[in-house]
């Protein structure tokens, strides 16, 4: 894999010119320039959700995140898992079709449910083993609340540690509330007795979070990343 350039992706979504170039100079700042990585999204589809979706702040990030694949990968597609109690959709968004898109994965779904972490989680290991993928996994993964259940959680937080994945998870919502304790102390989560390396980080990005700027949050969404590349590369997770 290897970078879009800026005349693809002005070829295949203007749109997103801007945020391309803001990915870049983040990519850079944290030593990450010509770097690979598929990368995912993991979108929170529980009731609680339900204003993030009407008022565009999830087709915000999955724009966002898009510009950033842009520069990790080379088919322009991010896939997508939307989660509750279970799988609710499963498809990607992509630079020619970004527009709209999220709105379009949601349109038929149904009944919004509670929040199980560990669906997401399996279901996206499942996804990124079977692609056969030669570069590590950045996976970004919002929520507006903390796992239903803590232990199946942890438990495939300890098990992705296995395998070359980051889990970078973004909260929306009251910085403030508990819901995002189990998040918070992914940390905490001991290395090496029961994950080999720290895979996962969180940041917050409040109850608004298109007010967060864009090179803020793509600083936000990559800080962590060379830091576990560094340390799984050390212990051979990654090549």
């Amino acid at each position: 894999m290897a970078a879009l350039s800026l005349h693809k992706v002005t070829e295949r979504a203007p749109a997103l010119v801007s945020l391309y170039k803001t990915a870049a100079v983040s990519l850079e700042k944290h030593g990450l320039a010509g770097e690979e990585a598929a990368v995912y999204l993991v979108l929170d589809h529980s009731g609680s959700m339900r204003p993030y979706y009407k008022n565009g702040t999830v087709q915000a990030l999955a724009d966002r995140v898009l510009g950033l694949s842009a520069h990790l990968d080379d088919d322009g597609r991010v896939p997508v898992f939307l989660f509750s109690t279970d799988i609710d959709a499963q498809g990607e968004i992509a630079l020619e079709n970004h527009h709209g898109r999220i709105e379009c994965i949601v349109a038929d779904l149904g009944h919004m449910g509670r929040t199980n972490y560990h669906v997401a989680m399996d279901a996206v290991i499942d996804h990124y083993v079977d692609s056969g993928a030669t570069a590590p996994a950045l996976v970004i993964f919002q929520t507006d609340g903390g796992p239903t259940s803590k232990l199946a959680a942890e438990r495939y937080v300890c098990k992705a540690a296995q395998l070359p994945m980051f889990w970078q998870f973004i909260g929306f919502g009251d910085p403030d509330s508990s819901q995002f304790a189990f998040l918070r102390r992914l940390d905490e989560l001991a290395v090496p007795e029961r994950r080999p390396v720290d895979n996962a980080g969180f940041f917050h990005a409040g109850a608004d979070p298109r007010r967060v700027g864009d090179a803020e949050l793509y600083d936000r969404l990559v800080g962590e990343f060379p830091q576990w590349l560094r340390a799984a590369r050390a212990r051979g997770i990654v090549d």
